[in-house]
């Protein structure tokens, strides 16, 4: 009988989750009418993730879709929120319930208007900077004490409005200067699991 509880908690220790040494959630608008927008840089770097390391992204969570799977042997969790930008928070709540989340293993991957077309700035934590989706996710953390990885998609040109400019299609070359910065913002995501975040912010700033 020993013999046997045994073996059912081994299969049982087998099967529990292993807990996430990133929780990496790429911030973006639903829906295919913003598919193509600047807002949605983050999504496409967890598109690009998932793509090289075969990562499923098949949990279905009314604030979520989430995929788990390993970046190199680092088990992961990539994450697009299924609110609009602002209010991304309700998934970082989500996330913090399912995984016990410290803010130490999440990183989230965003737009910045404030640089330009295809610049990568990894911080270790700090203030909203303006964007409203990164203020959801400080307030539903507690804390601002998270790495952000910002992608540059530029200021909107004189006299256009922010909002039009964010959630408007971008020009084909500055499109493809930011399809570069997402694959490097993708590289940079590999080299912080593995090397820390020091050392990718000298590679990738």
């Amino acid at each position: 009988m020993r013999d046997l509880l045994q073996s059912l908690l081994g299969d049982n220790r087998k099967h529990r989750r292993e807990p996430p040494a990133l929780v990496i959630v790429g911030l973006g608008n639903p829906g295919p009418e913003y598919a193509g927008t600047r807002h949605n840089a983050g999504f496409w770097c967890i598109d690009a993730l998932a793509g090289r390391h075969d990562i499923s992204m098949e949990r279905k969570h009314r604030s979520a879709i989430v995929g788990e799977g390993h970046i190199d042997a680092n088990p992961v969790v990539l994450v697009k929120p299924r609110t609009f930008v602002n209010r991304s928070g309700a998934t970082i709540s989500y996330l913090k319930a399912r995984y016990a989340l410290s803010t130490d293993k999440l990183l989230i991957v965003c737009d910045d208007i404030n640089l330009p077309p295809g610049k990568l700035r990894l911080r270790r934590k700090g203030s909203a900077g303006g964007h409203n989706g990164i203020k959801s996710v400080i307030e539903a953390a507690g804390s601002q004490d998270f790495p952000r990885l910002r992608i540059g998609v530029g200021r909107p040109p004189e006299g256009t409005c922010q909002i039009e400019h964010v959630i408007g299609p971008m020009d084909p070359e500055d499109r493809e200067v930011v399809d570069d910065a997402v694959e490097r913002a993708a590289d940079a995501v590999a080299c912080l699991l593995s090397d820390g975040i020091d050392d990718t912010m000298s590679r990738f700033n």
